[in-house]
């Protein structure tokens, strides 16, 4: 019965920086592993970032290490995404999703997704 809200995306040129914010709904928020999510026009969905539910592991498609960095607030229900050094390559339509295993290869519950467009 999760229910997930993504915000901060928007158009930034290449090099920029965005913060991506998931608001999720419900107490047992802090027990559910936490991933961020993208998917390109005319591209599959991959998996950008995960974190578990206490914070302690974290994962990140090479593509993007060293330039984005996933957190979470589990006092106000919150998962961010920090995105710097932006590409154009990164460009898409950004998820936030939520399961209770860390290593799941599909995420149970899903945001709507937000638009991200770098230029160049």
């Amino acid at each position: 019965q999760v229910q997930l809200v993504e915000s901060g995306g928007g158009l930034v040129q290449t090099g920029g920086s965005l913060r991506l914010s998931c608001a999720a709904s419900g107490r047992t928020f802090s027990s559910y592993a936490m991933g961020w999510f993208r998917q390109a026009p005319g591209k599959e969905r991959e998996s950008v970032a995960r974190i578990s539910w206490n914070g302690g592991t974290t994962y990140y498609v090479d593509s993007v290490k060293g330039r984005f960095t996933i957190s979470r607030d589990n006092a106000k229900n919150t998962v961010y995404l920090q995105m710097n050094s932006l590409k154009p390559e990164d460009t898409a339509v950004y998820y936030c999703a939520a399961d209770r295993f860390f290593d799941s290869p599909a995420y149970r519950y899903w945001g709507q997704g937000t638009q991200v467009t770098v230029s160049s």
